[in-house]
């Protein structure tokens, strides 16, 4: 899988040196706001172990963006195949996570609107969804800034959060090709 490029990122698959800095970046609080938890070093090697097995398995995945200017890791984007269980799935989710650092920069946007493309054009994909807690406007903005539009009628509680849990409302926004 060839990576992709914007004006100003590389979106590309994982290597070791991704490792630490994608730790540091689980282990922020302000990055992981609307998450359950921080995640351990250990889990978040876990995740990359996971990631690049659904790129074995998918033939697409979450991309680790690099900014092409400093070739610093920053993040991820990219396309995941969620594994729980709701009224909209089976579905294609496109996400983000960038470094608190790499923020308010439209880099989330710029990336996604590369995915979208990818998705559409080159995977032939019908349809992409994305969802998250229903206070998390940083995310909902870029969803919006990609032309994804909510769903009021499919939001859901997320079931791997339990029953009462603050951040289990989540929206759900949709793009077809």
């Amino acid at each position: 899988m060839e990576p992709l490029s914007t004006a100003r990122l590389i979106l590309r698959r994982w290597r070791p040196s991704d490792r630490e800095p994608f730790q540091t970046l689980n282990a922020d609080p302000r990055v992981m706001e609307f998450f359950a938890a921080t995640l351990t070093p250990e889990e978040t090697d876990e995740l990359i172990d996971r990631i690049e097995q659904h790129f074995e398995r998918n033939g697409f995945g979450v991309y680790a963006a690099e900014l092409i200017e400093t070739g610093e890791f920053i993040g991820f984007i990219g396309l995941n195949t969620p594994r729980f269980d709701a009224p909209f799935m089976p579905a294609v989710e496109i996400g983000w996570r960038l470094a608190h650092a790499h923020w308010g920069q439209g880099l989330a946007t710029e990336g996604a609107r590369a995915l979208v493309l990818h998705a559409f054009q080159s995977l032939k994909l019908s349809s992409l969804v994305s969802f998250t807690t229903a206070a998390n406007l940083r995310s909902r903005r870029v969803m919006e800034n990609i032309g994804m539009v909510h769903d009021p009628t499919a939001d859901f509680e997320h079931p791997d959060l339990p029953t009462g849990h603050p951040l289990r409302p989540h929206v759900l926004y949709r793009i077809k090709r």
